[in-house]
C-alpha cells in the first residue's frame, strides 16, 4: 500500500478514483468520518508562507476529530542542525501524519523514507499534488465526467503544471500545456505523464502557442509567473517573455463555449490572468480554492487506512 503521499504520479488510476469519490463524500458530509482521528495530532510543517494549504489541511485535520500542530523552520529543531531522519523519527513517534510545504523535493523524500507515519507533500519546487486532486475534483463535479475533457494550462511549466499533468493523465483527460521557450516542464515529468496517459486513453502535449493549444479547451488554467524564491532580478524578463501567455478575453475565446477558468491562487491580475477573466461568469476558482478541504481529509483517510494502491505495486514504476 502507499504510505505517503509525495506526487500525483505515486497514484495509479484506481488510486485518484478512491480520493475523488472519498472527496464527494466530504465535500457532501464534512464529519462523516469526525472520530477519525480523535485524540490524534497532524504535524502540519511550512517552509512557504501559506493561505489555501494551511486552511485547508487545519480544517481537514479538525473535521476528522483531529487536532492540527502547524509549525515553522524557527519552531522546530531542523532550524539548529538537527537531521531531517531525526525530526522524522520523533514526530512519528507523536503524530498521525505530517504534513510538509517546503522548497526542496530531496528532502521530502528523505523525511517519508525515516517516517513510520504517512507524509504528504503539500508543495515542492517540482510538484503540488494536493492542488492537482482538487482540481480534478473541481473539473468532474463541473462537468460530470473526467475522460476525454480538454485542458490547457498557459504560461509557466511549473511545480502546479507538473502535478495537473499527471492527474490528467491518470484521469485519461487530454492536456495541453502552453509555454514560452525555456519555460516547459520537466521533461521526465512530461514523460512520466505521457507513459501514463497511454494507459488510460488520455494524452499530454507541450506546445509554444497559446492561442492554438485553447482552441476547443474545455478547461483553461494558469499560475503566477513569478513563484516564491524567484530572485527579484528575473521578475521583468520573466513578465516580458510570458505576457502573450496571458489567459484574457481573447484567449478564452477561443475555448469551448462551455469552458471553465481555473487558477490555484493567489492570482496576479493584469499578468497571468486579466481581471474579466478571473472575476467572471466563467471563473470556478473559488470552488476550485473550496475544494482543497475535502480532498486533503481525503488524501489523510486514504493514506491512514490504507486505500491506496500506488504505481510500483501496479508494476508501472
Amino acid at each position: 500500500m502507499l504510505k505517503d503521499f509525495l506526487r500525483t504520479a505515486d497514484l495509479i488510476p484506481e488510486d485518484l478514483e478512491t480520493l475523488l469519490d472519498l472527496s464527494e463524500t466530504y465535500k457532501t458530509e464534512p464529519f462523516h468520518d469526525e472520530s477519525d482521528l480523535r485524540g490524534r495530532m497532524v504535524v502540519l510543517y511550512f517552509g512557504k508562507p501559506s493561505t489555501r494549504t494551511r486552511l485547508s489541511f487545519e480544517s481537514a485535520v479538525l473535521q476528522l476529530g483531529g487536532l492540527p500542530a502547524t509549525v515553522g523552520p524557527n519552531e522546530l529543531q531542523l532550524g539548529r542542525g538537527e537531521t531531517i531522519e531525526d525530526t522524522a523519527r520523533i514526530i512519528s513517534a507523536y503524530a498521525a501524519a505530517f504534513v510538509i510545504r517546503t522548497f526542496s523535493d530531496e528532502d521530502v523524500e528523505r523525511f517519508a523514507a525515516a517516517a513510520t507515519i504517512p507524509v504528504i507533500n503539500a508543495l515542492t519546487d517540482g510538484h503540488h499534488p494536493c492542488q492537482s486532486i482538487a482540481d480534478v475534483f473541481t473539473i468532474r463535479r463541473h462537468f460530470g465526467r473526467l475522460k476525454g475533457i480538454r485542458i490547457v494550462y498557459v504560461g509557466d511549466g511549473n511545480n502546479v503544471a507538473h502535478s495537473l499533468m499527471e492527474a490528467a493523465a491518470l484521469a485519461g483527460m487530454r492536456i495541453v500545456v502552453a509555454t514560452p521557450p525555456g519555460f516547459e516542464p520537466d521533461p521526465v515529468v512530461t514523460s512520466d505523464a505521457t507513459a501514463i496517459a497511454e494507459t488510460t486513453g488520455g494524452s499530454v502535449e507541450v506546445t509554444n502557442d497559446p492561442l492554438q493549444a485553447a482552441e476547443g479547451a474545455d478547461v483553461i488554467y494558469t499560475d503566477v509567473w513569478v513563484s516564491m524564491g524567484t530572485p527579484e532580478s528575473e521578475r521583468g524578463e520573466r513578465l516580458q517573455r510570458l505576457a502573450p501567455f496571458q489567459v484574457n478575453e481573447e484567449l478564452m475565446g477561443r475555448a469551448a463555449p462551455d469552458a471553465i477558468f481555473m487558477h490555484c491562487l493567489p492570482a496576479h491580475r493584469g499578468e497571468e490572468v486579466a481581471g474579466p477573466v478571473i472575476d467572471g461568469p466563467r471563473s470556478v476558482v473559488f470552488e476550485q480554492a473550496a475544494n482543497r478541504g475535502p480532498t486533503e481529509q481525503a488524501v489523510l483517510y486514504a493514506l491512514r487506512h490504507g486505500l491506496l494502491r500506488g504505481r510500483e505495486t501496479d508494476g508501472m514504476a
